[in-house]
């Protein structure tokens, strides 16, 4: 793992005159400068009036030549402990970056620090000839500090031999978590990093650096970048001002108006929604302009231009929420962000806390709210399918992990923090719905007793999933290969479920009771805490895990609002009998008062005035007018004799029917276009273009269909359908066609004849 080339100590300016040290002349080892002096330094370069957290041992550690290791969550700092020590230094520092796209950002940032741009290049693919050989003549003369390169910039022979001749101080390895196959970003780039540094330079320091990695990953950097005795320097990863909470995903317009009524409620407060594909994002983001939040989607399938436009839209506030697939966010350094939302439930928990840690950057208010279901679970598996057998593997336990947290019954923040290998002690943290809500505890001393059993049983050479498979008894093909179905253990738990034995060893994880391996991610171990519990049991007590059986929502659903049941359906019934009432002292078919939808809408909402009437899906200010007030009067009682809580007087506006497609409908009918015509050029079906014309119909507005009906049917027919439902006691269309069976008259039809109904007798 490590070699044992003699390590060179970096070479540092003399701070007191502030001009470079010989070259020939002694490195200064760690001490030799002191604090006084890195803090002069800090204010002079950066602006700063003091180090946060351990900066400062950073920067000294690897000032005096050590390999260095830097573990610190997003917004802690860690550019700094590399871009100090790089101006420092005699030479230049060679820092690897993964986002071509970022470089520009993080030199023009450090550029902004300095009064000479020669201070800080980057070198890719962008680059003309004329660029490169300026960012060669500025590294050549000694002015630049940093240079930042892709790793693909260091594959390159020309470039190993001109970087092999230039005074280095030190590489940095930033998002180090890339080298990583068990990192939430892997870059198989990162993999021949270590075989280029050596080819250009041996013996100088490396400093990696990364917001998040896990015991795995953190073993994984150390030993593919051969870093030689790293001192490492791991920041708690409790950010403590942030919420965490999980919400199940039923009906996907019941979640987009949750979504909607959140960000209300957050007045003007800048946040991300996070999604698993590209046209979600762009049918949330309509969705919010048409509930007046100023919303913009941004994804990998959107030019650069547009991109670039957006993320500054969202930075200088021009936008209060973006709504993006992981594509953004990277680099983003926006320190007001008050939430984040996850639509969808990451592929690992490190993509999880590297997005969620986007908010509340300025150490004040950041909410993370994550919408689960077990659709999106198979979702990221089938995304696998593809991949190669490690890959998918790697993958599933990722996912496997991401699962128990979105289901754990325990404080989020205590799970997140032990998937980084650290402590939290606090027995309830405030700040998470697990805590603010705390579960009844059960007694499981005994029953942990069972798993250590099992466990020992399998050599501790097994993961989760297969160790509660023999604490049930079940016989899978893999059981009966290792031939675990003989050993003593083998059903001992069956008398209690599945999601029983998970939430048990989620606890005994937690507790430090079990750990899981290293080296072969996921396998269960005994640590010597578990050794003595079971030795002398004790009092155990878990929080069962959530059980989230009804979260199934699917992305490809219509955004739509539901058309089932309405959510009371006591008034709804009450609403259909005054309808029926209201139509014949009118002479009216009951559906040209108020369509079913409208009546499913106001038995939902509960509107008790003409403008709360109106927001129903199919009223229009006129016909909430001229037939609304018998309604909401009924409506008004009701609420009051059930002590009804109303919705908080929050209507979420549909973008189905949107007033683009209202107006097209209307220009193409007026301009007596083939209806045919109208539904192909809007890749409508004949169905769902009938659908959107009634709704324009019942909501009051006229449409002149006459020439398309003159072609579906002659004079007889239409005044025989007209007849029937001046008449009728129902809206259903299938009733119609059964009592005008003689005309054999299509569904198709029918509905056209009641649009122009609607549109003579309703108003």
């Amino acid at each position: 793992m490590a070699t044992t080339s003699k390590k060179a100590t970096v070479k540092v300016k003399d701070l007191k005159n502030n001009t470079p040290a010989k070259k020939n002349g002694s490195a200064k080892k760690n001490g030799s400068i002191s604090s006084a002096q890195l803090l002069k330094a800090l204010q002079e370069h950066f602006g700063f009036d003091s180090f946060k957290g351990n900066q400062e041992a950073i920067i000294k550690n690897l000032l005096s030549g050590k390999d260095t290791f830097v573990i610190k969550p997003t917004g802690g700092g860690k550019s700094l402990c590399y871009q100090l020590p790089a101006i420092l230094s005699e030479g230049v520092a060679i820092i690897v970056s993964p986002l071509i796209a970022l470089m520009k950002n993080q030199v023009d940032l450090v550029r902004s620090y300095s009064s000479k741009d020669d201070v800080a290049h980057f070198l890719n693919s962008t680059l003309s000839r004329k660029e490169i050989r300026e960012v060669h003549e500025d590294l050549l003369s000694g002015r630049t500090k940093m240079l930042y390169v892709a790793p693909e910039t260091l594959t390159k022979q020309e470039n190993l031999e001109f970087f092999s001749g230039l005074p280095l101080s030190f590489f940095a390895v930033d998002e180090a978590h890339c080298i990583s196959e068990w990192g939430h970003d892997f870059r198989p780039e990162y993999r021949r990093l270590r075989e280029m540094m050596v080819q250009i330079n041996p013996d100088i320091p490396i400093i990696a650096l990364t917001a998040t990695a896990t015991p795995k990953v953190q073993s994984d950097i150390i030993k593919n970048l051969g870093l030689r005795n790293p001192e490492i320097f791991i920041s708690s990863f409790n950010r403590p001002n942030l919420y965490y909470e999980v919400q199940p995903k039923i009906k996907k317009d019941q979640t987009i108006k949750s979504i909607v009524r959140f960000i209300v409620q957050m007045k003007g407060k800048s946040g991300i929604i996070y999604t698993l594909n590209r046209k979600t994002t762009e049918e949330l983001a309509d969705v919010l302009m048409a509930n007046g939040i100023k919303a913009v989607a941004y994804h990998a399938g959107l030019d650069s231009k547009l991109r670039a436009e957006r993320q500054d839209q969202f930075l200088n506030e021009d936008v209060q929420v973006i709504v993006a697939t992981i594509a953004f966010g990277m680099g983003i350094d926006k320190p007001d962000i008050r939430f984040v939302i996850h639509y969808n439930i990451p592929k690992s928990i490190e993509n999880y806390y590297q997005e969620t840690g986007r908010a509340g950057r300025d150490g004040l208010e950041g909410k993370c709210i994550l919408y689960y279901s077990h659709k999106d679970v198979s979702k990221l598996e089938h995304l696998m399918r593809d991949k190669p057998l490690s890959e998918r593997e790697v993958g599933a336990q990722l996912i496997s992990e991401t699962v128990g947290y979105a289901e754990s019954g325990v404080c989020r923040r205590k799970t997140l923090m032990n998937y980084f290998g650290e402590e939290y002690t606090e027995s309830n943290c405030g700040q998470c719905d697990n805590c603010l809500h705390p579960k009844e505890q059960v007694e499981a001393k005994d029953n942990a007793v069972k798993v250590l059993k099992v466990v020992k049983a399998l050599n501790e050479s097994f993961a989760t999933d297969y160790t509660v498979n023999i604490l049930l008894g079940r016989l899978t093909p893999n059981v009966s290969m290792f031939r675990h179905d003989k050993i003593a253990e083998f059903a001992i738990g069956n008398d209690q479920p599945e999601h029983y034995w998970l939430s048990l060893i989620r606890h005994m994880l937690l507790e430090g009771l079990l750990s899981k391996d290293i080296e072969e991610y996921g396998v269960l171990k005994i640590t010597k805490a578990g050794e003595a519990f079971a030795k002398k049991p004790k009092s155990f007590k878990i929080v069962l895990n959530n059980l989230y059986e009804e979260a199934n929502a699917d992305d490809d659903e219509g955004t739509e609002a539901s058309t089932g049941a309405a959510a009371d359906e006591k008034l709804f019934g009450m609403l259909k009998e005054l309808r029926q009432k209201e139509a014949k002292k009118k002479g009216l078919p009951p559906f040209v008062i108020f369509l079913e939808t409208s009546l499913q809408d106001m038995a939902t909402l509960y509107p008790t005035t003409l403008q709360e009437l109106e927001k129903c899906q199919g009223v229009s200010k006129g016909k909430a007018l001229r037939y609304g007030k018998p309604f909401i009067e009924l409506i008004a009682g009701y609420v009051q004799e059930h002590n009804i809580v109303r919705p908080d007087d929050f209507v979420m506006k549909s973008v189905v029917n949107k007033s683009g497609n209202k107006v097209y409908i209307i220009q193409q009918t007026d301009k007596k276009i083939p209806l045919e015509t109208i539904a192909k050029n809007k890749g409508w079906r004949m169905d769902e273009m009938l659908e959107e014309m009634e709704t324009i119909a019942a909501s009051g507005t006229k449409l002149n269909l006459d020439y398309a009906i003159d072609e579906w049917l002659d004079e007889h027919e239409q005044e025989e359908i007209l007849e029937y439902f001046k008449g009728c006691e129902t809206s259903s269309l299938q009733v119609a066609q059964q009592e005008l069976k003689d005309g054999n008259y299509s569904w198709e039809q029918l509905k056209i004849m009641r649009i122009k109904f609607l549109a003579e007798y309703g108003m």
